[in-house]
């Protein structure tokens, strides 16, 4: 298309088409129709239409999160801008590439209080790993090219394209840039050799070592390198919310998840080790509780991270390596298989009998003689029916650290969740953007009676693409992670944590043209379960498993505490 002049809602489609982008997800409205005008005559991509601007950019973060591709939203201006916002928060605090393009008012008329106008730039600053306002259609190409080359390089995040709607009517010569040359973007991508090095024969020294393993693994794409690594040191490992599946779950050097809600003998390891090597992870408030309660004991840590500024943030470290983590992971491995020396044995013994200590507890048990469902027993037969294989989405509370304590992730980019945010309302429409990058996987949103009515609109935009997704609703009647806060901290104090008025969520999901279903004892868990993913597989399911209303999700370690101060029953 070289030399062809295109206005600037063809350039918009044309960079879409040349940077490969195969779904897009979005919500017309008057800034932006001149750009669905040509999507309307492409075949490039396909469009998904959303029924709500939040859902648009959840289902573009969870594509992405699952493919390790950028997403792609599209919303209008001033209140498509803004329900927009919370998805594109979402996606920052856990790193998502994705780019959304905003319409805007005329150039002209920004500023003057115009229908529709928002300070889109303004309002997104802070949520953005960077955002652009478009003033010359000349610059659109390029831009655009600069939005999908930050959002996918050094840490990811969400890049914000806002476009006024004369730029889309504009005309000047399409040509798309080949690649990207930034002064004031230069991500590091090779990690420091002195220090790669000094990390390598630290954990060789190590009596007491233990690998802490974050999102930046799964996002880097090191979970190959990093499960090499584990196994050749021998050293057990951990890992966030954010990295299951970064390391193979059923593995018996895998210590579970750790934190707020991890089990004893991640949160005790990790306390008690002498050496702590850090990969892709940031030591965030519900990872290790109380940074003084932590720096009690006395350990050398290593922190690899492709972001600099979350190096010794919250915590100091001893030997900090700024780089891709698979790349350095790669270096130490190559390193260690270069040398001689091997862990010493007698001492990682020693630490592994202590590490059986702990796990011998077996913090995860739970009453499997109730005559109520119990949530964790729906997400073990889910494990069970599913083989394991299926793509796994949840919304925000008990229901979603159940899924993660209970459905052994052995494999990256399964568990799609809002983890920094804490979105309620993202597991419907992030299940739907998995299942379009993976028509025929098993994907299964596993929510409450809570989160699933913040978005539950999408049911429509499910049946409108025949989205075969399980919704797996752990249906307690109340809040469930609120309503625990409340028994622990607030002498039983249950303010507006019981929802009174619940749907007929199985009216409500045949009503959008659905299979429905409610299940209200325990041995009907693993037939209905069953039926969803065999007899109805090529169905949207809605399940309504009513289960225990006064069950908690166990350990926990209150706020402000430390790693080992965990409540346990």
């Amino acid at each position: 298309m070289a030399d062809m002049e295109l206005t600037g809602a063809e350039i918009v489609v044309s960079c879409l088409r040349d940077e490969g982008i195969k779904h897009v997800f979005g919500y017309p409205g008057g800034a932006v129709l001149n750009i669905y005008d040509e999507i309307y005559k492409q075949t490039a991509f396909e469009h998904i239409l959303v029924r709500h601007e939040q859902a648009a950019v959840h289902a573009a973060d969870a594509y992405a999160r699952a493919t390790g591709q950028v997403g792609v939203a599209i919303v209008t201006s001033g209140p498509g801008a803004t329900n927009a916002v919370t998805g594109i928060a979402t996606a920052y605090m856990d790193s998502i590439p994705m780019v959304v393009i905003s319409g805007q008012v005329p150039t002209a008329a920004i500023g003057q209080d115009a229908f529709q106008e928002v300070d889109t730039v303004g309002i997104t600053r802070p949520c953005v790993k960077h955002n652009f306002l478009v003033k010359d259609v000349r610059d659109l190409a390029s831009t655009i090219k600069k939005a999908f080359f930050i959002a996918a390089t050094g840490r990811p995040g969400p890049v914000l394209v806002d476009v006024p709607k004369d730029i889309t009517q504009h005309s000047c010569v399409y040509e798309y840039p080949k690649s990207v040359s930034m002064r004031s973007y230069n991500p590091t991508s090779k990690g420091h050799a002195g220090q790669i090095k000094k990390a390598v024969q630290m954990l060789l020294e190590a009596k007491r070592p233990m690998i802490y393993t974050g999102g930046g693994v799964v996002l880097g794409n090191a979970a190959p390198q990093v499960t090499e690594l584990v196994r050749l040191l021998g050293s057990p490992i951990t890992s966030t919310l954010m990295g299951l599946g970064g390391y193979p779950a059923p593995d018996p050097l895998f210590l579970g998840m750790l934190g707020m809600h991890g089990t004893i003998e991640a949160n005790m390891a990790m306390q008690h080790c002498d050496v702590l090597l850090a990969v892709g992870a940031r030591f965030d408030d519900r990872v290790i509780g109380n940074p003084k309660h932590f720096a009690k004991e006395a350990r050398r840590i290593i922190h690899i991270d492709v972001d600099p500024s979350s190096i010794s943030k919250r915590v100091r470290v001893d030997v900090p390596i700024v780089g891709e983590v698979a790349q350095v992971v790669d270096e130490m491995l190559k390193q260690l298989h270069a040398g001689k020396e091997q862990p010493e044995q007698s001492a990682l013994k020693a630490w592994w009998t202590q590490i059986e200590l702990w796990r011998a507890q077996d913090c995860m048990k739970y009453d499997h003689t109730s005559a109520k469902i119990k949530p964790q027993y729906v997400i073990e037969k889910l494990y069970e029916v599913t083989g394991g294989q299926a793509y796994v989405t949840s919304d925000v509370g008990q229901h979603q650290m159940w899924a993660a304590q209970y459905y052994p992730f052995d494999q990256p980019r399964r568990w799609i969740n809002s983890g920094g945010l804490g979105t309620m309302g993202f597991g419907l429409p992030a299940a739907m953007g998995v299942q379009m990058a993976f028509p025929d996987a098993p994907v299964a949103c596993v929510t409450g009676e809570g989160s699933i009515q913040m978005n539950i609109q999408e049911l429509s935009t499910c049946k409108e693409w025949k989205l075969p997704i399980k919704v797996i609703l752990l249906n307690n009647g109340y809040l469930g992670m609120v309503r625990q806060w409340q028994e622990f901290f607030y002498e039983e104090r249950y303010a507006e944590s019981y929802m009174t008025s619940l749907p007929d969520f199985v009216k409500l999901a045949e009503a959008y043209g659905h299979v429905g279903i409610t299940v209200e004892k325990p041995e009907d868990v693993e037939p209905a379960l069953r039926d969803a993913f065999g007899k109805y597989k090529d169905r949207l399911v809605f399940i309504n498993f009513l289960t225990d209303p006064r069950e908690n999700v166990f350990p926990m370690i209150p706020a402000g505490k430390g790693l080992s101060e965990m409540i346990l029953v």
